[in-house]
């Protein structure tokens, strides 16, 4: 799989170098309070809201603004929350928008978590949704539905890299880690936006 591994964006930690000078921004999106996390080199996190509700008449009309930490920000930063501002407001120009470095371990690392992470967010566009199993296929490994699983959960860069996508074959909308109703509003949401184009 040497060709498949050259296509990933190599991310050179700097060994025994200064530690990342980490900066945050929250985005206040229609599903609640979106906070990332990044440096000059790439986005560390993207963290969602815990909802236990539905906002009610979650349209696209909600605005999504940044609400903290606007200023002095990082590239990569300043580009994840172009990207996510357009996911919620204007789904159909998120194709055209830069997908910025990620600086996280575990898309430094060559696994089997990265290989699906990568996949996932070439692969499966906006309003498509695959199950584990085909995942697991399309990252090279057809039996390793379970592993597939394991690498949603740990995505650090979740609606970007789009776990959300990934469901149950029974068709069934299967965990997530922001809870399974911001899933069903992810995938409610895009199946919407993309009946509108």
């Amino acid at each position: 799989s040497t060709m498949a591994s050259r296509l990933v964006p190599k991310v050179i930690s700097k060994q025994g170098g200064s530690p990342c000078k980490e900066k945050h921004v929250a985005l206040l999106s229609p599903v609640g309070k979106i906070e990332i996390s990044g440096c000059e080199a790439g986005v560390h996190e993207i963290k969602l809201p815990k909802m236990s509700v539905l906002p009610s008449g979650a349209e696209s009309s909600v605005a999504c603004e940044v609400c903290e930490g606007a200023e002095e920000l990082p590239e990569p930063l300043q580009q994840c929350t172009a990207w996510l501002r357009a996911y919620f407001c204007e789904p159909a120009t998120t194709g055209s928008l830069p997908v910025p470095a990620f600086h996280h371990p575990l898309l430094q690392r060559d696994s089997f978590t990265r290989q699906v992470l990568w996949t996932l967010l070439n692969d499966v566009k906006f309003g498509e949704a695959i199950s584990y199993k085909q995942l697991a296929d399309l990252a090279g490994n057809s039996r390793a539905a379970r592993a597939v699983g394991g690498a949603m959960r740990s995505n650090p860069i979740p609606i970007l890299i789009p776990c959300h996508r990934v469901i149950r074959s029974s068709g069934d909308t299967g965990n997530y880690g922001g809870g399974h109703l911001l899933k069903e509003w992810l995938l409610s949401h895009e199946k919407l936006q993309k009946e509108k184009l």
